[in-house]
């Protein structure tokens, strides 16, 4: 065996010295990619579930706004209404009324000064 054989041997034994020391740090690269890909698989397993349960809870939700939207559009018509109807009211009994109410404060007055003529 001559130098440059040992030398040859040196250098392959170096050689797979390295690729040994590079392939550990692969190895547990693939490792570590073997357990994310197991952790997003059972995230996406558990967050597929809770996403449908959200789903249905907005869907359920919204049915419930689209009832409450119903019944604040009848609230408001019926306040309308309401308003309306007091407004008739006022103008149809009101000017009536304040004239009897008028009438009677005249006839009250035009009494009260015969009563007082007739006491002295």
């Amino acid at each position: 065996m001559s130098i440059g054989d040992v030398a040859g041997l040196i250098s392959a034994i170096a050689f797979v010295a390295l690729v040994g020391f590079l392939a550990l740090p692969l190895v547990k690269l693939g490792r570590v990619f073997d357990e994310t890909r197991i952790s997003v698989k059972e995230l996406t397993d558990h967050t597929v579930p809770v996403l449908d349960e959200t789903a249905a809870t907005v869907a359920t939700a919204n049915t419930q706004l689209v009832k409450v939207d119903t019944m604040t559009t009848s609230a408001a018509e019926i306040s309308q209404n309401l308003s309306a109807l007091t407004a008739l009211v006022a103008a149809t009994v009101g000017g009536p009324l304040i004239k009897v109410a008028a009438f009677s404060y005249g006839v009250r007055q035009a009494f009260g000064g015969l009563a007082d003529r007739f006491k002295h």
